[in-house]
């Protein structure tokens, strides 16, 4: 399995890109990526194009995977895709970057799902029954099957979400003092307090 931490979006109403926003005296990405290599699990960095100078500056350039043009899609679902492509054997488990206050246990807590191995190709968490897809595990062949949709033109929405309803899922459904765990965080105002 490769962890793999989502970095690629246009962050424009944060103002900055959110993945090299620090957080005691950390990137979010590098905060991110220290959570998922809790699961002693190799970790890479998905972003677009535009935004590989920074990243490089600050990353190896070997951990970075730069969305496949091939993809004319927008949102997540062409980073997740992209590090498929380029890793198609693997299983990835995702974690957007703009969620910093993830705990490292419920990580731990959907890996431990996922090593059960039943035939789900999506492990995710459900608040108040909707799926959080952006910290999930998906299975290498729910990918090329995605990825398969996406190519004959039978994806008719992007979204991860939309993803997930062609998936077979294995769900574990937050407690309300896990919640705070899946806040994402999109602009200036949202981090007071952080």
């Amino acid at each position: 399995m490769l962890g793999i931490v989502l970095c690629g979006g246009q962050s424009s109403r944060m103002g900055s890109d959110k993945g090299l926003l620090n957080l005691e005296a950390k990137t979010w990405a590098q905060t991110s990526i220290d959570k998922l290599a809790a699961l002693q699990i190799p970790v890479k960095i998905s972003i677009n194009n535009d935004q590989y100078p920074a990243y490089e500056s600050a990353f190896a350039s070997a951990e970075l995977i730069v969305d496949d043009p091939s993809l004319s899609v927008r949102g997540p679902l062409p980073g997740v895709l992209s590090c498929h492509l380029k890793f198609p054997d693997e299983d990835l488990f995702i974690l957007a970057c703009d969620m910093p206050l993830m705990e490292v246990s419920l990580l731990h807590e959907l890996n431990s799902l996922y090593q059960r191995k039943s035939s789900a190709g999506a492990f995710v968490f459900t608040n108040d029954d909707e799926p959080e897809p952006l910290c999930g595990i998906y299975t290498a062949g729910a990918l090329s099957f995605i990825l398969s949709l996406l190519q004959k033109g039978q994806l008719a929405k992007h979204s991860m979400k939309n993803m997930l309803d062609h998936l077979e899922v294995t769900s574990i459904a937050l407690r309300d003092d896990q919640k705070k765990s899946f806040r994402n965080f999109n602009s200036h105002a949202e981090l007071n307090g952080l």
